[in-house]
């Protein structure tokens, strides 16, 4: 059997460098969606509906961008053309959603309780993050195609130091640009600039990190595919019996197992996404007003406790090799993360808000490596790789989906009579679930 060689430096980071922009823009939509549709009117008890359709479309979009990237072949490769579609779409979305308020669109209600302008904002997230769902998914599966096993460590390492560099860069933008000069306030119902001009940079490195990788890797063709057949992650040697061979779990409970804690954690991050800008507006602003400079103010500070946790989520990843197995960092990683999201309820200093976002990124580092090196192990090199990583995606998008039918009911509940809503509240629920996710992690079956 052909093996796939080795693959310099140079190669493995041209791979993924397109996962740069793609995380720009990704941790531009994380962090500024609720503060968009806050600006352009959304009461807080609405919020986590607007969060709905980022991983619905996730969770139809990448199993049937896996299930047609398995069996595509063109002159331009097999992952590329699906990624550099999605790239186009998203810089063209990109150009559109900030925009929103300053379309002239109307500002009373059309339907289902929402203005024009949400509207128009609604359909925008929808485009954007379907296009971001296709642009990042084949970069994970071009990794499965063209890298050895003994290299795959050190190219999902590059990859995960790309999404974190991304991240960084995109939470950051308002606040870099609020910091040059650049107006963070503008008139009831629009975007101010700072966010404009943030979505507009994001776009155009997207598309050059795309291009990027477009232009510097060429794919694998099937013929090659073909001959370098299905490799195993720990081939058992031919005088191995029966008695000694070890046992493989099935991947379908694998998914289960993997999923159920999944359940806990996305949903957890779901609300952290969704009610930060408000929580750390009443916390350490004291206000509610979304036209305020305070809020403005806490809006940008969210971009900066996020690029904390990407921090957080580095310095942690570096420790979770150290530990004895992976569903150990698993349960540690979550105790960290739930700890820090309940810690917040106690914070009015928003620099102490530094420290539980760095325990947060504990519980990031975590969701992003291990369920995935668990799973990837029990498909051990699976031809249809693309279809099950896709299918496994539906273990990140239906829990978020839950979370965001069931954020407003529950916000409502607690919100007092007359009151503004306690969104602090749901990050302590989200630090909840995450210590129901670590105990759920006793469930997993490792395959050694």
């Amino acid at each position: 059997m052909k093996v796939k060689p080795d693959l310099s430096f140079w190669k493995l980071f041209n791979i993924s460098f397109g996962f740069f922009g793609v995380q720009i823009a990704y941790a531009l939509q994380s962090a500024n969606i609720s503060r968009i549709f806050a600006t352009l009117g959304a009461d807080p008890h609405q919020l986590s509906f607007f969060w709905i359709l980022p991983p619905l479309m996730g969770m139809i979009v990448q199993p049937i961008i896996g299930m047609l990237s398995d069996k595509t072949w063109c002159r331009f490769g097999r992952r590329i053309p699906y990624l550099f579609v999605g790239a186009i779409v998203a810089v063209a979305v990109m150009l559109m959603l900030p925009n929103a308020g300053s379309l002239g669109l109307t500002t009373q209600v059309v339907m289902w309780g929402l203005t024009g302008t949400m509207l128009f904002g609604l359909m925008s997230l929808m485009f954007l993050d379907t296009s971001i769902n296709i642009a990042m998914q084949p970069f994970k599966m071009m990794v499965g195609d063209m890298v050895n096993i003994r290299q795959k460590g050190l190219a999902y390492s590059i990859q995960s130091f790309l999404c974190n560099a991304g991240s960084l860069v995109g939470y950051l933008f308002p606040y870099i640009f609020t910091f040059l000069g650049v107006k963070n306030t503008a008139p009831e119902g629009v975007i101010p600039n700072s966010v404009i001009y943030s979505f507009y940079i994001g776009a155009a490195i997207l598309i050059l990190c795309v291009i990027y990788t477009t232009v510097n890797v060429k794919e694998y063709t099937p013929e090659e595919m073909e001959a370098f057949g299905r490799e195993e992650a720990e081939p058992i040697p031919s005088n191995a019996t029966a008695a000694v061979a070890p046992k493989k779990t099935s991947i379908s409970y694998t998914f289960i197992s993997i999923g159920l804690v999944q359940f806990f954690c996305w949903a957890a991050f779901m609300y952290m996404w969704t009610y930060t800008p408000g929580a750390i507006a009443a916390q350490c602003w004291g206000t509610t007003d979304v036209a305020s400079e305070g809020y403005q103010a806490a809006a940008n500070w969210v971009g900066v406790v996020f690029a904390v946790q990407a921090v957080g989520s580095v310095i942690w990843a570096t420790l979770i090799p150290q530990f004895k197995s992976y569903k150990m960092a698993y349960v540690v990683s979550l105790l960290v993360g739930g700890a820090g999201f309940i810690s917040i309820l106690w914070v009015t200093n928003p620099y102490v808000l530094w420290i539980s976002f760095l325990l947060i990124g504990a519980a990031w580092a975590g969701m992003l490596a291990l369920p995935f090196t668990l799973f990837t192990n029990a498909l051990q090199g699976n031809p249809k790789m693309g279809t099950y990583l896709g299918l496994f995606n539906c273990t990140i998008c239906l829990p978020q989906i839950v979370a965001a039918v069931l954020g407003g009911p529950v916000l409502k509940m607690l919100t007092p009579e007359g009151g503004p809503a306690p969104e602090v509240d749901m990050l302590v629920i989200a630090g909840v679930l995450l210590l129901i996710g670590a105990a759920c992690v006793i469930f997993i079956k490792e395959n050694k």
